[in-house]
């Protein structure tokens, strides 16, 4: 295993811890323009969520409508219901029905579910993610942010993992806690994205980024700070 994801996960529980873990359950707020932008604007809110540790699963249900979404990459399907439980779309084979699609094209109630579902399990089950069969993990050049020096995880996962892109970066502070993450999703057109974790806090004995800001990337690396598309705020966060 490399040296930084071993200290990396250590830091974050251990890995013994997360092997023993099932679920991961969270209240999760979502805001930003992005959503609006894909034709959404309702996907902005509150959901209750709960995330499957040992597979790519993701069930979340909307606070104030009780709308639900689950994600299964085994069945690799998406379904919303309504607060009733009738079915209002489903989709399978969702990551196919993006192919040509650019950052401007807006998006189905479906695939608008999909992007989120996955995108939350990731931020959920990271770093215990990157020891999975077929991930590539490995340091490569530190990076300077704003006066701070940061380390960098290269990480690089397989098609059995839905995910933003296949080769993601994952930078870490002295303490080896997550600052930033840069990627493209793919199914946005390649946008390139710098992703930072802005407030953290530690739920039985692992720690969790509460507060994310996701900014455009420039061609230097560098972030687009003057707007923020998406914004996360995690809470009541639970292991089991």
């Amino acid at each position: 295993m490399d040296a930084l994801l071993a200290r990396v996960l250590e830091a974050h529980g251990g890995l013994d811890r997360w092997k023993s873990l099932s679920t991961i359950s969270a209240r999760i707020t979502y805001d930003g323009p992005f959503w609006e932008f894909k034709g959404h604007a309702d996907f902005g809110g509150t959901e209750i969520t709960e995330a499957h540790v040992q597979e790519e699963y993701l069930r979340q249900v909307q606070e104030s409508t009780g709308r639900t979404v689950v994600f299964d990459k085994r069945a690799d399907r998406v379904t919303v219901a309504d607060a009733g439980g009738k079915i209002i779309e489903v989709l399978d084979n969702p990551r196919a029905t993006f192919d040509g699609f650019t950052a401007e094209t807006p998006w189905s109630l479906g695939q608008i579910a999909y992007f989120r579902s996955y995108a939350t399990w990731h931020y959920l089950v990271e770093p215990y993610l990157f020891t999975w069969p077929g991930v590539e993990a490995h340091e490569v050049e530190p990076w300077t942010d704003n006066g701070q020096t940061w380390r960098v995880l290269s990480v690089t996962f397989p098609d059995s993992v839905d995910t933003h892109s296949k080769a993601q970066l994952y930078y870490f502070d002295d303490a080896a806690l997550l600052r930033r993450m840069d990627y493209q999703p793919k199914v946005n057109g390649d946008a390139p994205v710098a992703h930072y974790i802005r407030d953290a806090r530690t739920f039985d004995g692992i720690v969790v980024p509460t507060e994310r800001h996701v900014h455009h990337r420039n061609e230097d690396g560098t972030p687009d700070l003057s707007w923020i598309p998406i914004t996360l705020n995690l809470s009541d966060i639970k292991f089991s």
